[in-house]
């Protein structure tokens, strides 16, 4: 509702705003209409599904999102994961992984966590995106060179079955595939055809030849579905069960985590093109709604769409006006169109599975990375490339930000120093640089033990350390032991008052003992003398006691 009343304060249900966001819309139901089947059939659905789904989710997001522009609907990045929760559990675990996202999504919302999601980096979203776009890629063989279905669970066996089966390639089938891809990839570069979607011309070319010629042996949507059922869909309430929620949870969950990287990264291009700023926790709310709506009207799991959004961004779409049109536009296709998608051959909709595959991998910029990047970024990207491939989502996500955790500790360690600013015979002044946390107590340690036997005072100066943990606190204690074994007094000085509270709350100052801890560097003279002198320092009032 946000998004809404956003645009609303902005001006923009004008009359005068009106045609452009209509036109916007319009053109977005083109675009979207054949992607909702292509993405419904790779994720083991039936084509009119992904068209109940782009209507409801499209609606739904539109009203309740926090983005003014966000078109939704299925995603080509939800395939990988959607097609594997189908063969496991059919189209009703599927509609249940999806109610069970949605619930997730919306409390994800509601806690407002939307800001979580930036904390997944770049190599990370990189390498899975890369991932989806191979398994999108190497999963439509099948359909565009004519042949039966891969078997197997895991990616390679599904490789290799394909492999094995080349030999029946159906011919035919590969040539309407063929000419449908060298349709969308010419026909965006002829300047008459550049207002027209590519997947809308290869739609209607492919299924007029079809039509015309009846291709012997061609899958198409008849074929294969029987057509789409002309109408709107009805209310069904998903086969609910506590042993089925208990066995779709961890599907689920990797929905809902996907659904919020993508919607969240598709609102923050939309952002970039128009200058707004969205709402992330709204944007999860939309989401959840959408997604806990949608299977009770025969859809499957939706989040924002990049390239939709981007698509009505560039025909002048600036207001939820154009979302709500996108959706209409495809309730117009289901209800009076849908007898005309019978001969649409699979092989045409799988030439543009290959182009969202391509643009999805982004493979000039992930060939940038692996030049250019830092070698931590680039094993990063890699592996959680390879295991999303090969193994699991869920697992290339954790084990790609369990990496990029570890290299920040790393480089965080790295980052801090113990540096010496003065010193005597008797006397050390260093200072403590960066924050003091589990991975660089080594520092302080190996500090301590570099102590020359000579040296009587040592003052470590807190003043550059931003945060302390109880790790670091714990080292510190090893450290006062350390410098006690060889008769130094250790000082601690100008800390600020979060590290100072934790020196106090964890018994740091007091196992320092009298006088062990300096507001004020400048006292520091008075200390050098009394242990020169091998009095009991005494510093005025500028000290802290434990």
């Amino acid at each position: 509702m946000i998004a809404l009343l956003e645009a609303r304060k902005a001006g923009l249900y004008k009359l005068s705003n009106w045609p452009r966001n209509v036109v916007a819309g319009l053109v977005v139901g083109v675009v979207a209409l054949p992607l909702s089947m292509a993405f419904a059939i790779a994720s083991g659905a039936r084509p009119e599904q992904g068209i109940y789904t782009g209507i409801i989710a499209g609606l739904l997001v539109t009203l309740f999102g926090g983005s003014r522009v966000q078109i939704a609907g299925p995603t080509g990045a939800f395939i990988a994961v959607l097609a594997g929760i189908t063969a496991k559990y059919g189209i009703d675990g599927l509609q249940i992984a999806t109610l069970l996202a949605g619930l997730m999504l919306l409390a994800m919302g509601l806690l407002r966590m939307g800001g979580v999601i930036r904390f997944i980096p770049a190599p990370v979203i990189m390498g899975f995106t890369a991932g989806i776009g191979v398994i999108i890629f190497t999963g439509q063989w099948a359909y565009f060179l004519g042949l039966p279905q891969p078997t197997g669970e895991l990616f390679h066996q599904k490789f290799w079955s394909t492999l094995q089966s080349l030999g029946s390639t159906h011919w035919p089938t590969v040539l309407i595939g063929g000419f449908s891809l060298f349709i969308l990839i010419a026909a965006p570069k002829v300047r008459w055809l550049q207002r027209v979607p590519a997947p809308l011309i290869v739609l209607i070319i492919a299924t007029l030849l079809q039509t015309i010629f009846r291709f012997d042996g061609v899958a198409t949507i008849g074929s294969a579905f029987g057509g789409i059922p002309q109408g709107l869909p009805s209310f069904e309430w998903p086969a609910l069960s506590f042993d089925k929620v208990t066995l779709l949870i961890a599907p689920a969950f990797t929905i809902a985590m996907l659904g919020a990287i993508e919607s969240l990264l598709s609102a923050v291009v939309a952002d970039r093109m128009i200058n707004t700023r969205h709402s992330s926790n709204q944007e999860l709310i939309g989401q959840g709604i959408a997604n806990i709506v949608v299977p009770f009207f025969g859809g499957f799991a939706a989040t924002g769409a990049i390239a939709r959004t981007a698509t009505n961004i560039r025909n002048g779409g600036d207001s939820p006006i154009a979302g709500i049109f996108h959706a209409l536009l495809l309730v117009g296709v289901i209800v009076a169109l849908a007898p005309l998608a019978y001969n649409v051959p699979l092989a045409s909709l799988s030439a543009v599975l290959f182009i969202v595959a391509w643009n999805m991998s982004e493979i000039p910029r992930v060939w940038t990375v692996l030049k250019r990047a830092p070698a931590a970024d680039r094993v990063i990207l890699v592996v959680t490339l390879l295991l999303t491939v090969f193994v699991d989502l869920v697992v290339a996500v954790n084990a790609g930000v369990i990496l990029a955790i570890l290299q920040f500790l790393r480089r965080m360690a790295q980052s801090v120093r113990v540096r010496t600013i003065e010193e005597d015979a008797s006397f050390r002044l260093s200072r403590v640089e960066g924050p003091l946390f589990f991975a660089a107590v080594g520092m302080l340690e190996s500090a301590a033990h570099g102590l020359p036997s000579g040296v009587k005072l040592w003052v470590l100066d807190l003043s550059r350390v931003s945060f302390a943990d109880d790790t670091a606190l714990q080292a510190l204690e090893d450290v006062v032991k350390i410098a006690q074994q060889k008769d130094c007094k250790i000082v601690l000085a100008d800390a600020n008052d979060m590290v100072l509270k934790k020196l106090r709350s964890y018994g740091v100052l007091k196992r320092l003992g009298k006088n062990g801890y300096l507001k004020n560097l400048s006292d520091i003279e008075t200390l050098k003398v009394a242990v020169n002198t091998h009095h009991e320092p005494l510093v005025a009032t500028s000290s802290v006691s434990a």
